[in-house]
């Protein structure tokens, strides 16, 4: 079938167009390379027979489905599909000149015509999105993180997520296209996983990067017993609170004990344990040392499991009683002394206390 061409072709179209504008479209997004159906909001002759569906973009006619037959443009062979109930048109592997101005004109048995317009914008598909980020570490307090979102298509907005919510700008300032958030300085908060979504009205497309921020070592601890019997195993934990986790160093009584685990183990206590065991966390990033002390005394057991006093502290109570008894013994030989040589006719007492011997 031959298609209206020159004056004609343009005149037909321009009555139809006096015709009236009968059929809602919304309007329609597409991207490069997919596809889109164009089709009218509730068409009024859906219940008809259709004799006669044509579709054009601009003036040029893309289809045109009647009795006779149906014949489509040479440029759109292999790119359109008809549905002659509905008129709705498959618009195949869209390109970026597309975009424009479709009309339908529908033709039905009952000697009605249904015309409307719609438009189709097709953008070029988001993609190859990213995130780039500080190839450094970042140190809580010190360093600032600076965050850029790339992509490539018709990008029409974008959105910044942290964790899956919004990204607030607390202690973050973002660039007048957005493109970029400038975090300075960074805190452990800022530690997690960032987003970034590029948006067309077709297409999106999102790029993630996770921060890692550096602290500590802080709240340096260590658990264990103060005192220990003797024998026993004794058992010292250290822990921080660090990012990345902190590296321990042990020393006793100021020398190093060579020990790097974050704990301090004695299997057989004896006397000679007893003193200041010292925990040194280290953190290899924030090059921060903290040190915590602790004291252990180990002290023999009495042998009842209920702490009681050890061999050492009864020996010097026993030697505290006999110096007692010892000196209560010599006061009472000299008061006996003294009543003797101060009988009646004595008056030299003091000169004799003086001299008394014992």
């Amino acid at each position: 079938m031959m298609f209206p061409t020159g004056l004609y072709g343009i005149l037909l179209i321009l009555c139809i167009g006096c015709l009236g504008e009968n059929l809602q479209f919304p309007e329609f997004n597409g991207a490069t390379g997919k596809s889109v159906v164009l089709v009218p909001e509730d068409p009024p002759y859906i219940s008809s027979q259709i004799i006669s569906i044509t579709w054009a973009f601009g003036v040029n006619t893309i289809i045109l489905s009647n009795a006779a037959g149906t014949s489509i443009s040479p440029e759109y062979i292999g790119r359109v599909n008809l549905n002659t109930t509905t008129a709705a048109i498959e618009l195949k592997y869209l390109r970026l000149d597309d975009s424009g101005t479709y009309r339908l004109t529908v033709s039905t048995s009952d000697f009605q015509n249904y015309i409307g317009q719609t438009s189709l914008k097709v953008y070029e598909t988001v993609s190859d999105t990213t995130l780039i980020g500080p190839q450094e570490s970042l140190i809580e307090e010190e360093s600032s993180a600076n965050i850029t979102c790339e992509g490539s298509g018709h990008i029409t907005s974008m959105e910044w997520m942290k964790d899956k919510n919004p990204l607030t700008p607390i202690n973050i300032t973002f660039s007048s296209d957005n493109r970029s958030v400038l975090i300075s300085p960074v805190i452990r908060s800022d530690s997690g996983e960032y987003q970034c979504t590029l948006r067309n009205p077709f297409s999106s497309d999102t790029a993630n990067l996770r921060l890692i921020i550096n602290y500590g070592p802080e709240d340096v601890f260590i658990d264990g017993p103060n005192e220990a019997a003797l024998g026993s195993p004794v058992l010292l934990s250290c822990s921080a609170t660090s990012v990345p986790p902190a590296s321990f160093t042990w020393s006793f009584n100021g020398s190093d004990t060579g020990v790097t685990t974050n704990t301090f183990t004695i299997d057989k206590s004896d006397i000679t344990h007893s003193g200041d065991y010292i925990c040194t966390a280290h953190n290899d990033v924030t090059e921060i040392n903290v040190s915590q002390r602790h004291l252990l005394v180990v002290k023999e057991d009495d042998g009842d499991g209920g702490g009681g006093l050890t061999t050492g502290a009864i020996v010097g109570i026993v030697i505290g009683v006999l110096v007692a008894v010892a000196g209560i013994c010599g006061l009472i030989f000299y008061f006996i002394k003294q009543k003797q040589r101060s009988g009646p006719g004595n008056n030299n007492a003091e000169t004799i206390y003086e001299n008394v011997d014992f």
